[in-house]
């Protein structure tokens, strides 16, 4: 199972790293980015992030290759500051998100996270999470279900997809992928569904609520920016608009001197911005690597640094 880091050379350059900094991987996978962080470092350390038990038996193995100057923690990122504090560390100089699913995650097609394969409708980024796919989709209302859809899928037709699985599993339970796949084509018709794909956008949707994936990366962000020693860096890889969204608007307003204060001769300190936008547009992957690995398409880097 081969894992494509995305962007990877762009998003650990973009972090200047002293071979003697801490620096954390909110995002460890299968250690792609953090492999290429620890290789910088000499007396420094990585501590990388998963909630994932397949990616941190892998990771570990690979970093363990590098060098020993590294933890992984056992936890979902936004658990950063409280995590790191407890392991007596209060600054660090460059953090990492890699906020795209890993490929042998995607491939491993017991996970449900892919529209491609039958499979269980599971979805959980981590296996000790309660909440799975199976379990939106059997029990949420019918509002609940098109909230969803349109919300985190943007999918124009989240109601009628929604009203559809609502009627199906009054028969029987829906239980695999494919009988998702198949409930959502006959909700929108082969026409539309063969030109637009809307089972992506529904999947998508899906596993954003299963994993609080916007609301993690929300509470994230202003930890992360916190823990930034002056000068540290921060990069941000997103998949999609509403990732990317909040990432641009916490840079953004955190970036630009408080509209209170505006004109003041002088500034108070906490109305100065805290960070600094290294690249006002995103980066995007080059055309090699598009060509390379197609799910790098979509993806974004925003790097930031500390002031």
């Amino acid at each position: 199972m081969k894992h494509y880091s995305v962007m990877l050379h762009e998003a650990v350059d973009g972090l200047n790293i002293k071979p003697d900094g801490i620096y954390v991987d909110g995002t460890c996978g299968y250690a792609g980015h953090s492999s290429e962080v620890l290789k910088k470092l000499s007396s420094g350390h990585l501590y990388a992030f998963d909630q994932d038990e397949d990616a941190i038996k892998d990771a570990t193995i690979r970093l363990e290759q590098i060098s020993s100057n590294f933890t992984i923690i056992h936890s979902n990122f936004v658990n950063m500051k409280e995590k790191l504090n407890e392991l007596g560390v209060e600054k660090v100089d460059g953090i990492l998100f890699d906020l795209g699913l890993s490929s042998p995650q995607i491939d491993n097609a017991e996970r449900g996270f892919t529209f491609m394969n039958e499979a269980p409708l599971d979805m959980r980024m981590d296996q000790s999470n309660e909440l799975t796919a199976e379990y939106i989709v059997n029990n949420y209302s019918n509002d609940e279900l098109t909230n969803i859809f349109y919300l985190y899928g943007e999918e124009k037709f989240s109601r009628n997809i929604a009203k559809k699985i609502v009627s199906e599993r009054e028969k029987k339970k829906i239980k695999t992928t494919t009988e998702l796949v198949k409930i959502i084509e006959s909700a929108v018709g082969a026409k539309y569904f063969n030109k637009s794909h809307p089972e992506r956008q529904i999947f998508q949707a899906i596993r954003i609520e299963v994993n609080s994936e916007l609301t993690v990366l929300k509470n994230v962000l202003p930890d992360a920016i916190d823990l930034l020693n002056k000068n540290g860096r921060m990069s941000v890889i997103t998949f999609h608009s509403l990732e990317d969204r909040i990432v641009k608007q916490l840079f953004k307003k955190e970036s630009e001197i408080d509209d209170l204060v505006k004109g003041l001769p002088v500034i108070p300190e906490e109305y100065k911005p805290k960070i600094k936008l290294i690249n006002k547009k995103p980066i995007l992957p080059s055309d090699k690597e598009m060509q390379e690995n197609s799910r790098s398409r979509s993806a974004k880097l925003r790097i930031i640094e500390r002031v």
